[in-house]
């Protein structure tokens, strides 16, 4: 078990009558949690868990398990004004058998050897102080729920098996064979029918989770007996960590052995959610609540695996952007499948900030809806960053900073009185921007070269600019670039209106300006960047299109 203590929470009559009521997904999901614990000793703890298999390593999925559920738990709390005891397990599957050697570990053939065998009996590849594989998978998923601050307890299923504390539920398996095989096979085909079993066997002489029909289940003595790889007869009791159940009868006994009230999975268990019901309810168990979770995608589109290590790791996010931000990419829309790479960082760092900037002017019924509130527990901290995310990005990429000190040249102009020091959130984001454009943007950067009406363009507002002072605010820039477009028919959008009733300024001209200035297709408000980037260093970028400086570049 961890540590950390779970925060106090704000247990006002109005928050609870607000939470009673919430839409926000982790109060509707504490409500239906309620509803099944009516009439139980209240002293009883509620149990949440979630579930890890440590085949490869740890993906960002896994994380949102477990921040998905810390939130559902933290309305439930909320819901029984703190009054009943909650714990929260992470429960990893680590006696699996490795059935293939993940893509991305070194020295795959070293691993061959060890196919089949339980993850914690596969040596570490990655070397260091974790004797196994698993141990290792384990140690940098509580690495990161530690650095997030999670209270939550651990739990692997070599100890568990092995400790006997599986054993009671296990002797139940064996005395309610028929009945769990009664479920299973009509999920299976005819060939796979006539070889299966829940009970899985560890091999005695070689050490491998061995998936092989049981010639005999003697639920009396709590034995089965199955033909080795060797070809010999043998028989071991299903306690002790001998043998461990196949994972969708594991999932229900599971549930059935330590009183499960809560856990939520991924859209793939969807179909199997059912079985693992009955599973449970056949071992005596009450099967706990459920929340279905849509799946992450990749860039292409194609569902996150962890033995692909496609998708982004838990430590990329973490080099690119805070873990608050990852934490509301997990909040927003669970059951909406959502792709999950590094474009995505930018955006949920600048949404974090500003629901964290909103939510002390809220109600308490629009701070309950606010996902600053699920991502600290109910404490959300008072956050100022007074520049954008995206916006650090841009002045990375015009000032070519190779360090904090030159965008705080930058930042502590235009807002002054803001220092590193004054505004530690903000420097931390200084350091995700400069991280982040060097491995992401800067190899993209193309800058096109302006043809003769962008030439004009760029001309006209380099002698706008000229004409400003240069404190300008970025309103006043803002409108200045506009009048330089209004008159030039290629970017008039008539479907807008301009301040003398004729035709508006298309986003085309913006575009334009970040295809020749910063080499990008995008870019922020562009009056704000002038305004923290400087007039007379916008100037001079100007001067360099102009000049063909930054096209050639390029190369």
């Amino acid at each position: 078990m961890t540590s950390v203590k779970l925060p106090p929470l704000d247990l006002s009559p109005a928050l609870i009558e607000a939470a009673k009521v919430s839409k926000a997904w982790p109060f509707e999901e504490a409500r239906k949690l309620l509803k099944r614990i009516e009439g139980r000793d209240p002293s009883r703890p509620v149990l949440f868990e979630t579930g890890y298999g440590p085949s490869g390593l740890p993906h960002i999925g896994t994380f949102g398990e477990v921040a998905r559920t810390t939130m559902v738990r933290t309305a439930f709390r909320v819901l029984t004004g703190d009054r009943i005891p909650t714990r929260l397990l992470c429960f990893s599957d680590d006696l699996d058998g490795m059935r293939k050697i993940p893509e991305n570990v070194p020295d795959r053939a070293a691993l061959e050897p060890y196919l089949h065998k339980p993850l914690t009996a596969v040596p570490n590849p990655f070397g260091g102080d974790h004797k196994s594989f698993g141990d290792h998978n384990n140690a940098m998923l509580r690495r990161f729920l530690d650095h997030f601050g999670f209270e939550y307890e651990f739990a692997s299923a070599t100890e568990y098996y092995r400790s006997g504390r599986f054993d009671e539920v296990l002797l139940r398996a064996a005395g309610k064979y028929q009945d769990i095989m009664d479920v299973m096979l009509p999920t299976l085909g005819a060939e796979r029918q006539a070889t299966y079993s829940p009970f899985l066997p560890i091999s005695p002489t070689t050490g491998r989770v061995l998936y092989v029909p049981m010639k005999a289940v003697d639920a009396k003595a709590g034995t089965v007996t199955f033909e080795d790889e060797d070809g010999t007869e043998t028989t071991l009791p299903v306690t002790g960590g001998n043998v461990k159940l196949q994972w969708k009868p594991d999932f229900g006994m599971r549930w059935a052995a330590l009183d499960v009230d809560f856990e939520m999975f991924g859209k793939d268990h969807l179909t199997n959610a059912p079985i693992y019901d009955r599973i449970c309810e056949i071992l005596g168990g009450k099967a706990p609540e459920h929340f279905v979770y849509e799946l992450f995608l990749d860039e292409n589109g194609e569902k996150i695996s962890k033995s692909k290590g496609n998708g982004l790791t838990i430590d990329e996010w973490l080099t690119y952007a805070s873990p608050e931000s990852l934490a509301l990419y997990m909040f927003n829309k669970p059951r909406t499948a959502k792709k999950l790479y590094f474009d995505v960082i930018p955006k949920a760092v600048d949404e974090y900030v500003t629901f964290a900037t909103r939510y002390p002017s809220m109600s308490v019924e629009q701070q309950l809806a606010n996902p600053a509130w699920h991502i600290h527990s109910g404490n959300p901290p008072e956050v100022d960053v007074p520049v954008s995310f995206a916006m650090l990005l841009n002045l990375v990429s015009a000032s070519n900073a190779e360090n904090k000190d030159v965008l705080w040249a930058f930042i502590s102009r235009h807002v002054p009185g803001v220092t590193a020091e004054s505004h530690p959130k903000l420097d931390e984001l200084v350091g995700y921007a400069i991280r982040y454009f060097d491995d992401f943007v800067k190899p993209t950067k193309v800058f096109h070269a302006p043809d003769d009406v962008e030439l004009a363009a760029l001309k006209t507002l380099d002698a706008t600019l000229a004409e400003l002072p240069t404190d300008a605010d970025g309103n006043t820039i803002q409108d200045a670039v506009l009048d330089v477009a209004r008159p030039i028919e290629r970017y008039q959008d008539e479907k807008k209106k301009g301040p003398d009733g004729g035709p508006g300024v298309s986003v085309s001209w913006f575009n334009a300006l970040y295809r020749l200035l910063l080499g990008q297709e995008r870019g922020p408000r562009f009056g704000s960047f002038v305004a923290l980037y400087g007039i007379p260093e916008t100037r001079a970028l100007i001067a360099k299109a102009i000049s063909g400086e930054l096209v050639s570049g390029n190369a």
